[in-house]
Formats: structure tokens, sequence, C-alpha cells
């Protein structure tokens, strides 16, 4: 299967608009839902989705706002948006308890919807998450702080401008064919607006809403980081860790925030071993 075959053939009226989502795997197998970040979408995990989907029933799916799900005008892409959406989608999905994978600003997302939504998690799987206060960097903040002037820009103005803001996730450096697919669905006429409307709608908050409950989290978590992440430091995976009990963190050398891409191999070995490993047994008690 090449990446042009990359398809969301299914859809779910959403409370933020239609998602697109697709299942790879045999029905019945043990699920895995994958949830991407920003900018991005579920095609950065094709690879891993498909080398997952040997042993699990794994979901992908668009997030609202991104690649191609909906946008639309007014639409609400904000965290605490997108945390109630994956909690609609498990109840779609009738999956009382999957294991979750979730990158960037999706694990702001699984941990909202986790701790503030009751959504159930077999285990939990983080790489590179937005979770820690404090997030944005300047280029982020100048972006969602005048999308009315950005989105004034020229087509191909807009273009090149994304180009290098998605250019910069990658330690060495993006295909071409790769970064024009992630590209492209904000440079249409409803993706220009919905790129600097999903940067503007998202701040701090929503992870100074939870960070303080990280103690509370009580299920096998696994956090990978790249080690030549720019976007968000490596030593801010130390820092979560140290927040989530029994948490294990594992470093990828030469990746960059975009770890999907720059390390899939590396990636996907060590969600295989994670998704694999027994849970750990229960303490005993004295008689």
């Amino acid at each position: 299967m090449n990446d042009d075959a990359w398809v969301l053939d299914r859809t779910f009226p959403s409370s933020a608009g239609e998602v697109r989502w697709a299942a790879l795997g045999r029905a019945g197998a043990p699920p895995v839902v994958l949830v991407h970040g920003t900018p991005f979408s579920s095609y950065v995990w094709r690879a891993v989705a498909r080398a997952l989907a040997q042993d699990h029933q794994v979901f992908v799916w668009d997030l609202p706002g991104y690649g191609v799900s909906a946008q639309f005008e007014g639409q609400d892409v904000s965290l605490g948006s997108q945390a109630r959406v994956l909690t609609e989608l498990l109840g779609h999905w009738q999956l009382p308890a999957p294991a979750v994978v979730a990158h960037d600003f999706g694990g702001c997302v699984a941990l909202r919807a986790h701790l503030l939504h009751g959504a159930r998690y077999r285990r939990l799987a983080l790489v590179d998450p937005v979770a820690l206060a404090p997030w944005g960097s300047p280029t982020y903040r100048l972006l969602g702080g005048h999308p009315e002037v950005f989105g004034q820009l020229t087509p191909r103005l807009h273009r090149a401008l994304v180009r290098e803001y998605v250019s910069s996730a990658s330690h060495p450096g993006l295909h071409q064919a790769v970064l024009d697919r992630l590209v492209a669905p904000w440079c249409t006429e409803a993706g220009q607006p919905a790129f600097y409307r999903q940067i503007s709608q998202n701040d701090q908050r929503f992870t100074d809403e939870i960070q303080h409950r990280y103690g509370e989290i009580d299920l096998p978590v696994l956090i990978c980081w790249g080690t030549e992440d720019t976007w968000i430091p490596v030593a801010r995976g130390h820092e979560l860790a140290s927040l989530v009990p029994g948490c294990e963190l594992r470093l990828i050398e030469g990746a960059g925030h975009l770890v999907q891409e720059d390390a899939p191999a590396e990636l996907t070995a060590a969600l295989t071993r994670f998704l694999r490993t027994p849970p750990a047994p229960a303490p005993r008690t004295a008689p």
C-alpha cells in the first residue's frame, strides 16, 4: 500500500463537525486509537498504523478542522472541543478501554478526555506531547494572536509560511511528497482560515486545567520523545515522566518533534513492545 492510498473512508457527525476516520487490521483484535497533533493529520501515523495493524485493530481519524475532516467558519477546534470529540468517538466505536497513542497536542486531547470526561484507556502512549506549561513557541503565539492579519496573506505567501512551519517539526527534513501532503489541507479556500483558527483557539489554559492531576493517572503510560525536538525540548519529557506515576520514558535519538516521520521504525518498535507488555500483577495483600 503506498502513501497515496491513505484514505479515511468513514464519517462520524461529531459535536464539532464531520470527522473522517478509518480502521485498519482485524475487527475484534485489541484496539488502538491514534491521535495526531497540530498542524498535522492522521497521515503522519500511516507507517505506524500499518505496522500495528498486524496485531491490532487500529483506529485513525482527522480531528475536526484538520486533514479531510470538516473545516468551517465558527468551528470550535479548541483542545477542549477535541477532547469531547475523542470521547464521542470512543463511544461510537464501542471501545470501552482501548490503548491510545497520542502525539503533540493530541497528548493534551487524550489526557483531557481521560481526566475530565471519563474516557477509559487500557494503556496510554504519549509522543512529544503538549502537556506542560509553558508552551507555544514565539511563532505559534504570533500566528495565533493575529489570525485576521495572516488570514489575508496571498495563497502563495500562506503556502510558503505553512511549508516552512511544518518543515521545522522534522530534524533530518521531510521528503518533498510528505511535506506536500501535510501542507495541502491548509492551502484550500477553507483551509487557509482554518490554519490560523486552530492556533488562535488554543492556549495554555487547556493544560493548566489538568496538569495538577497527572499524579492521578492509574494505567500503564509510555512517553516517547525525540532528542532533537526543537518545538518542545526533551527536558519536558523528563519533567512529565516525573509527574506520571510509574510511567516509562523512551528517548528516540536523532528525531525531531515529528518522530513518526524522523524515526518511524524506532517509534513503532517502542510502541509495539509497550502494547504487548502484560500489565504488572496487582500487589499481594498480607493474609
